[in-house]
């Protein structure tokens, strides 16, 4: 199963050509990915939300007990994406879940509803699950384990060069 995170695109990620910048693509990842995986206080593991996907596995704030790292991101651009007034389609899924790391996978495509779809990019973000205490990675729980593999699909493959 993949999730599907609707991204708004702001004036300030768009370059002087009129598209969404390369850099600004990352930020507009990091937002689908924090509202996918990160909870408010009342939004995690042991608690429920009817509003919040049940993937909104981890508490963020600065006194959280895990926090996550970014180890490595990858992107491919396949087609300049315009300004658009409605939301970017951000399917995302897991790619590969590790002991205490996961590959967040993303598609961006254009707003649900436009014909024709089009793939814009493609990229990849490696997570690693880190204890805040220690500030070492953690291994992922069984509980979070349980509901991550509920999202988990192939890998994303890149083009070859």
């Amino acid at each position: 199963m993949r999730l599907h995170v609707p991204i708004s695109l702001r004036w300030s990620d768009l370059d002087a050509y009129g598209h969404v910048n390369n850099a600004a693509m990352f930020g507009l990842l990091e937002e689908a990915r924090i509202f996918a995986f990160w909870a408010g206080d009342d939004t995690y593991v042991g608690k429920t939300d009817k509003t919040a996907p049940a993937t909104r596995i981890f508490r963020g704030g600065p006194d959280a007990g895990t926090i996550t790292l970014i180890a490595r991101q990858q992107a491919e651009y396949l087609a300049p994406i315009p300004y658009l007034r409605e939301p970017l389609d951000v399917e995302m899924w897991v790619g590969a879940l590790g002991g205490a790391s996961m590959d967040v996978c993303y598609e961006v495509f254009s707003p649900v509803g436009v014909v024709p779809r089009v793939l814009f990019a493609r990229a990849l973000t490696t997570i690693v699950v880190i204890d805040a205490a220690e500030e070492k990675p953690r291994r992922i729980t069984d509980a979070e384990r349980a509901v991550i593999e509920e999202i988990v699909d192939a890998p994303l493959v890149f083009r070859d060069r």
